[in-house]
């Protein structure tokens, strides 16, 4: 059934943080795999859901550093993969599925924002690798776990960028155009949007759910790649060069941006929902595409028919298919 792009006005906010979300469950026997589940959001949703008894498997890309990050941490396993490596996604999921045959929750957090044009052994542009290509590989491997859980959900972190861009099927490796890092940013962002359209419709018989989700402007390792002059002329720093947290103008902190995917993953109030794109703890509502309002969802990040459209696209350039 498709789930109407439509606020539910759940019981949860902008302000809302993921411990909030998760207080009252018990999640002793759930699997759930974050990809960047140690730093920034990333790590603030492991730290909710292991919190509360779920065991959380972390893919990292430097394991030392990571096991370091999670220290303190119960429930946590942490092993090596790359998304941007197929040979390494493949690996990660050959572990994950010999060590638990039933996965409950797959978070799609990782991600890359506005680099310079980098792209991976394949020739493919880095962001839309990184934050799509890689993830979709990963979750098609993970398929057999999360459809023997028979009720599980996939959240995927896309972002007030898509509003950047739709996704350019002529040209979405950047070959006949320049590369434009907030372009590809924007069009990355899109496709995790529009990949939760398309998982969401492919998965239902088989109990899989599938999100979107919109975390807040917070100011993580994501942003790297931007300077301290642009974050504080966008408004997100102060005069001494601290974030500031205001969840009503959508600048939050990493525990009050982990809060809407934690939500998507475990509430019982999107039971019998999916294929939507959330913000703030809720369903975010349709805007035209010449909106001017600073939230909501364009139409080309729920279009299924670009939702279909790019599915294939991404079963082409991976060489995976679902089972």
């Amino acid at each position: 059934m498709t789930t109407p792009q439509t606020p539910i006005h759940s019981s949860f906010g902008a302000a809302s943080t993921a411990a909030e979300i998760v207080k009252d469950l018990d999640l002793t026997g759930k699997i759930a795999v974050v990809t960047g589940g140690s730093n920034g959001l990333g790590l603030e949703t492991t730290r909710a859901l292991a919190g509360v008894g779920a065991t959380v498997v972390v893919p990292a890309r430097d394991v030392a550093k990571a096991t370091a990050a999670l220290a303190g941490i119960s429930n946590v396993e942490v092993y090596p993969m790359e998304l941007t490596d197929p040979a390494s996604i493949d690996a990660l999921a050959t572990t994950v599925l010999a060590a638990h045959s039933v996965l409950h929750i797959l978070i799609n957090n990782a991600g890359l924002m506005t680099p310079p044009l980098m792209r991976d052994a394949r020739g493919y542009e880095s962001q839309f690798s990184t934050n799509h290509l890689g993830h979709f590989q990963l979750t098609g491997r993970l398929w057999p776990a999360l459809k023997a859980a028979h009720g599980a959900r996939v959240v995927a972190l896309s972002s007030r960028g898509h509003q950047f861009a739709a996704v350019d099927f002529d040209d979405w490796n950047f070959e006949r155009h320049p590369y434009d890092p907030r372009r590809a940013y924007g069009q990355s962002k899109t496709a995790n949007a529009l990949f939760a359209v398309a998982l969401d419709a492919r998965g239902q018989r088989d109990g899989v759910r599938a999100f979107s989700v919109h975390p807040g402007g917070v100011i993580t390792d994501l942003t790297k790649y931007m300077s301290k002059e642009a974050l504080a002329k966008s408004g997100h720093l102060d005069a001494e060069g601290r974030p500031i947290i205001d969840p009503e103008r959508n600048m939050k902190s990493p525990e009050q941006g982990a809060a809407t995917a934690v939500w998507c993953a475990v509430s019982a109030e999107l039971d019998g929902m999916g294929g939507v794109y959330c913000e703030n703890c809720d369903i975010a509502p349709a805007l035209a595409a010449d909106s001017p309002e600073l939230l909501g969802v364009r139409p080309w990040a729920t279009d299924p028919a670009a939702a279909d459209r790019l599915w294939t696209l991404s079963e082409q350039l991976t060489g995976v298919t679902f089972p």
